[in-house]
């Protein structure tokens, strides 16, 4: 058994930076449930009559998912654009209502030609989702954040690079004390 509380890791950017492979790489290496609203989004919109955007659902269930395994003292690695103060505080008081830390990071992909390049090139590992256009990852509501937060960019960091950075900030979370 491990020491120290649970950690909530909340993986959030505009899409095409790099998030989900960060997320990939951090779950695999410290052994934790991956949450990726993506996924739970698409899985809604296939069985279910709801279409794309499907507004606030997906958050929610990813929020009751994450509470859940903290609540059981695991961490949880979420995967989410996270574009706004109100999914940033719910990540928040998600972790705070099940007594665990939470480290809140930000990938960024700094160089504006290799970000579009990345847009117009990945392909989606989620069946049936439809990547967004470089016009929709450019056009979409993403606010600046308004509290401290790692950031991490994905220009210059490599995927274990970035997984071992967030490993740091985990093991700190973990023994910082409840409400601190």
């Amino acid at each position: 058994m491990r020491e120290g509380r649970p950690v909530l890791v909340v993986v959030g950017g505009l899409p095409a930076t790099g998030k989900s492979t960060i997320a990939d790489q951090l779950a695999r290496l410290v052994g934790a449930p991956f949450v990726r609203v993506d996924r739970i989004e698409q899985a809604i919109v296939t069985y279910s009559p709801l279409e794309h955007p499907i507004g606030a659902a997906g958050y929610a269930v990813a929020y009751a998912l994450a509470s859940e395994q903290l609540r059981l003292g695991l961490d949880v690695i979420v995967e989410c654009v996270n574009p706004i103060a109100l999914t940033r505080d719910s990540w928040a008081a998600t972790a705070a209502d099940a007594g665990a830390g939470i480290v809140e990071v930000e990938v960024t992909c700094s160089d504006l030609d290799e970000h579009r390049r990345r847009a117009l090139t990945r392909v989606t590992d989620v069946e049936g989702l439809v990547k967004p256009t470089w016009a929709e990852v450019v056009g979409r509501e993403y606010h600046p954040w308004s509290r401290p937060h790692l950031t991490i960019d994905s220009l210059d960091t490599s995927p274990a690079a970035a997984a071992e950075r967030i490993v740091t900030r985990i093991l700190a979370a973990r023994m910082e004390e409840r409400g601190a």
